[in-house]
């Protein structure tokens, strides 16, 4: 795979659109979640997105996975989404943001 805006401005474009997302269940977006493991902008502009959720058989994935193509095509330069779903390594609280562990009232 060609990662040739791997590091570049816009795959902080999709960060931030992901951060839009909203996990349903918990209010919280899934980058703050620690739910997006990676993203990768192919030279075709191809976003493909590797990411996990808290639970398998999380009934939610198809909201997640329309909201994740909703935003993240909003981007002009983007011009298709694939979401792989990982489950390794597993996700745990651990991988949240302060921000969601404050928001969620976890202590850190």
């Amino acid at each position: 795979m060609n990662n040739v805006y791997e590091n570049g401005a816009l795959q902080e474009l999709v960060y931030e659109a992901l951060e839009k997302v909203i996990d349903p269940e918990l209010g919280i977006d899934i980058v703050n979640l620690g739910l997006v493991y990676n993203v990768v902008i192919t030279e075709d502009a191809v976003c493909k997105i590797e990411m996990t959720l808290t639970s398998m058989g999380c009934p939610l994935i198809d909201v997640i996975d329309a909201d994740i193509n909703r935003e993240v095509k909003k981007i002009t330069e983007i011009k298709d989404v694939e979401i792989e779903l990982v489950w390794y390594p597993a996700w745990t609280p651990e991988k949240m943001s302060r921000y969601a562990k404050i928001a969620l009232g976890i202590r850190a």
